[in-house]
């Protein structure tokens, strides 16, 4: 009987992790995306692993990808910011983040 009243609880925490891992996941591959198009052909890993580097936390990586992109003209929306930011974040750098608000 307990079973019964746990399953609808336990099944709305899997749909909101699934949904997360998903979102996260699109957000990854959207920031992959624009990378590569817009900004590898500056940007190599080089780049990002110099000791000068100006990058020192994620809010400042997020700073740097919102300046370039509107040095490059880009008008990207916040979020591609963000996307871009993290993929970044997730690829290279590795610096740790607050979730992004949902």
């Amino acid at each position: 009987m307990r079973s019964k009243r746990l399953l609808p609880p336990l099944l709305i925490l899997v749909a909101a992790c699934s949904t997360a891992a998903v979102h996260a996941q699109a957000t990854s591959s959207r920031g992959d995306l624009l990378y590569t198009t817009h900004c590898v052909e500056c940007h190599n890993t080089q780049m990002h692993w110099r000791d000068q580097r100006l990058v020192r936390d994620f809010d400042s990586l997020k700073a740097w990808v919102r300046h370039w992109q509107g040095e490059a003209r880009l008008d990207w929306p916040e979020d591609d910011v963000e996307a871009v930011a993290r993929h970044l974040n997730a690829t290279i750098y590795h610096f740790p983040q607050q979730q992004a608000a949902q």
